[in-house]
Parts: C-alpha cells; sequence; structure tokens
C-alpha cells in the first residue's frame, strides 16, 4: 500500500507547511541594521536587534574586484547624498567587505528627530560610488535571536541594554556563531545558529576572568572574536572590552551549557575592541584586534595556540606599572578605528574618523605595514629630502604613496 507521506496530498500540505514557516519570516520589517558578517560572497547577515531577528540577505552576483586602495575622506557625505538625509543623522554601525567584490557593505541607523530611528544598508566602492540596498525588498531568510535581554533595562542611562543582543557574528563550517547579550542570569552569550537557518540557537552563557578588574566577569559581552584552528581544534578566539583576550573550543558550545573561557592575554584597560580579522601576510597566520583607545595588538595564531595549552591567566595585573600580562601582541599603529575588516589579500579596510573634521573616512591600509603614510608629516615629506644610496624605504614609500593617492609624489624623491 502506498504511504500517506508520498502521496501528492502529502507533498502538497508539507510544502504548504514550509511557505507558512517562511512567509512570515520574509514579511518580518527590518527594525535596525547592526552586526555585519558575509557567510559567502553572495550571502549577509544583517543583526536586527529591535526585531529580534537575523536576516541572511541574498545578494545578486557581484564581478570580481581587482586589489585597489580606499581613499575616500568624506564617505560620510556620499552616504547622506545616497540616502537623502544629512551627515549628522547618520550613525555607523558596522563594515563588512563583501568577498572578492572590493565593495564595503555599511550598516547605519538614520535619527529622523524623533522615535526610533530608520534602518540602513549601503555599498560602498573605491571610486566612492555609493549604493543604497532596499531592506524591505530584499530577498532574505530570518530567524528569531531568542532570549532577548529586557527592552527596559538600560546602560549608562540612555542606552538600550538590548543594542548589545548581538556584538559580532562568525561563520565556520555551517554554523553562525553569534556573540551578545540574553536575558538569563548570566547575560554573556554565545548563540550558534545552524545555516541556513533551520530553527532556534544553541545558546551557551560564557563565563571569563578579567585580570584588570580581577573577578569571574558573567555580564559584559564579547566584543569581537575570530575563528582560528589551534592545536587542530576550530576554536573561538574572543576579546572583551579593557581588553582580555580568551580562547574558547567550538565543541563546547552546546545549547544550556555554561562556559569558562580561557583568558591568555591582557592588553590594558580602559578600551573597547572595535575590530578583529585573522589573516596571512606571509609571516603565518595573524590576528589583529584594534581597539577604540590605544594601539592596535597584532598576534601569531602559533602563539594563541600555545598559550591556550597553558592553564590561563587567574591573577591580576599589575596596576598601572604593568596594565599587560599573557601573549605579548606586537604594537600596531593603528587607532581612531571604528570599524575593521579584512579587505583583500593586500589590504585592510577602515571606517574611522577624521580627527579634524569629523567626517567618517573609508581607507585602505596595507597588511603587514598597517598604517597610511599620509597620515604624518616627517622628515620624508619635505622637498629637499634626498634618501641615502641603498634606503629600505625608499620604495615603500613609493608603493604607499601611490596607495594612498598621492601617485604624483611616488617618484619625486630620487
Amino acid at each position: 500500500m502506498k504511504s500517506f507521506l508520498s502521496s501528492p496530498i502529502a507533498r502538497s500540505l508539507a510544502l504548504a507547511g514550509l511557505l507558512a514557516l517562511a512567509v512570515p519570516a520574509m514579511a518580518v520589517p527590518v527594525q535596525s541594521a547592526g552586526a555585519l558578517n558575509f557567510v559567502d560572497a553572495n550571502t549577509l547577515v544583517v543583526a536586527d536587534w529591535r526585531g529580534g531577528q537575523l536576516h541572511a540577505l541574498t545578494l545578486a552576483p557581484a564581478p570580481a574586484g581587482k586589489p585597489a586602495a580606499f581613499n575616500l575622506k568624506n564617505v560620510s557625505a556620499s552616504i547622506a547624498r545616497a540616502l537623502h538625509t544629512s551627515t549628522d543623522s547618520l550613525r555607523f554601525e558596522d563594515m563588512a567587505m563583501r568577498p572578492g567584490s572590493e565593495t564595503a557593505y555599511i550598516t547605519l541607523s538614520i535619527d529622523q528627530g524623533a522615535g526610533v530611528p530608520k534602518p540602513a544598508l549601503v555599498t560602498v566602492d573605491a571610486a566612492g560610488k555609493v549604493g543604497v540596498v532596499d531592506l524591505g525588498s530584499a530577498q532574505r531568510a530570518s530567524v528569531e535571536i531568542g532570549n532577548l535581554p529586557a527592552a527596559d533595562k538600560r546602560l549608562w542611562r540612555d542606552t538600550p541594554q538590548a543594542a548589545y543582543t548581538v556584538t559580532d557574528m562568525s561563520y565556520y563550517d555551517g554554523k553562525l556563531y553569534v556573540a551578545g547579550l540574553s536575558n538569563a542570569s548570566f547575560a554573556s552569550s554565545l548563540r550558534v545558529f545552524d545555516f541556513p537557518f533551520k530553527g532556534k540557537a544553541a545558546v551557551a552563557s560564557i563565563e571569563m576572568y578579567h585580570p584588570v578588574h580581577n573577578q569571574l566577569e558573567t555580564r559584559a559581552p564579547i566584543r569581537k572574536m575570530v575563528i582560528a584552528n589551534l592545536n587542530g581544534e576550530p576554536t573561538l578566539v574572543a576579546a572583551f572590552t579593557c581588553s582580555p583576550l580568551v580562547t574558547i573550543p567550538l565543541k563546547d558550545l552546546k545549547d544550556g551549557a555554561h562556559i569558562a573561557a580561557k583568558t591568555v592575554a591582557e592588553f590594558g584597560w580602559g578600551s573597547a575592541p572595535v575590530g578583529m580579522v585573522s589573516f596571512d601576510a606571509g609571516q603565518g597566520p595573524m590576528v589583529l584586534l584594534t581597539h577604540s583607545h590605544k594601539s592596535a595588538d597584532l598576534m601569531s595564531v602559533a602563539d594563541i595556540a600555545a598559550a591556550s595549552t597553558q592553564p590561563g591567566i587567574a591573577t591580576p595585573i599589575k596596576w598601572p606599572s604593568e596594565p599587560t600580562l599573557g601573549i605579548k601582541s606586537t604594537y600596531v599603529p593603528i587607532t581612531a578605528v571604528a570599524h575593521l575588516s579584512n579587505q583583500d589579500a593586500e589590504f585592510l579596510a577602515a571606517l574611522r574618523r577624521n580627527e579634524a573634521s569629523g567626517a567618517m573616512e573609508l581607507v585602505s591600509m596595507r597588511k603587514g605595514l598597517f598604517l597610511r603614510l599620509s597620515d604624518f608629516v616627517n622628515e620624508y615629506d619635505f622637498a629637499d629630502f634626498r634618501y641615502p644610496a641603498n634606503d629600505g624605504w625608499r620604495d615603500v614609500h613609493r608603493m604607499l604613496r601611490t596607495d594612498e593617492g598621492y601617485a604624483d609624489l611616488a617618484p619625486a624623491k630620487p
């Protein structure tokens, strides 16, 4: 006898059920556009904390882009014009480079004077062309974040605690890892979604020892994270405010688990992580962590892996004379960056404020050099300076001047 489950009626009912599940998700309006993560070149996940949703946008295929430095000194103005608003109405939420396309995707909130800000998503290329992604009509699949922080709780009086529902996202091997806050008593949480979205997340709470504060902490969320292979084990490498670095094996992130993250470094007090990327610029896999109020920290994955085999830090720093512990990072002169992303094999892309004008800039920095020569005025820049014979910096400076839009100055100095 033919099974009912294989009958046309049953198949129709099953299809109707799937559509019933999918249509409401597609119909959910996007109420806020925050953290971004590219799952692949054509799939962008946008976190919507006001709506309590993650939205996976399917993007039209884009042509491959040739590596080219961004030198947009006032991207605020271009974006404001495209969105038919003023620059002082824009709040920049996150930025991610679309793999292979040399195009930045930027989420924003637009202040409308009263009530809830309007969410926006724009694209920007190296020539400064701005495109607007219609969040209302974009093809997408959505899922509930779940376990949201209470809507009435505030931080520093005016900031909704729920704004930190999603602080960062990483994708690895069919799963989307989402850091942020929940409504649990141990508020710092990691949600793990199957991707494509199939249902509720597995939720683990996170505890870590903070050497600056000399206490175990369960409330403050992970701010930035990457996934790295440490000693053959896929592992989350994560940074918190003020500024401990921890490791968490992905295999431990099970629903209902309470995770004691291993603290492997302390990079100093009084700053918040704003960017974390991993790459190999020819010296082995590296992790770069940028901060809101201090210079960036560059560390090798090998050093992180070695530290993760040790018991972990469990004692406080000696304040203020010895502000760091654990992994010894390399100082990198990247500051005042709001958002950082891997652009391609050659460049990092950074959103940053111009300290004089206040305009938001979208600029590139070469991996391995980690600076923009045009940010400084020094001995090399004077018209009567001459490089000594066989000076190793001459060709580097020529390359950077060309990168940064000063090709006319690149050959000027012998």
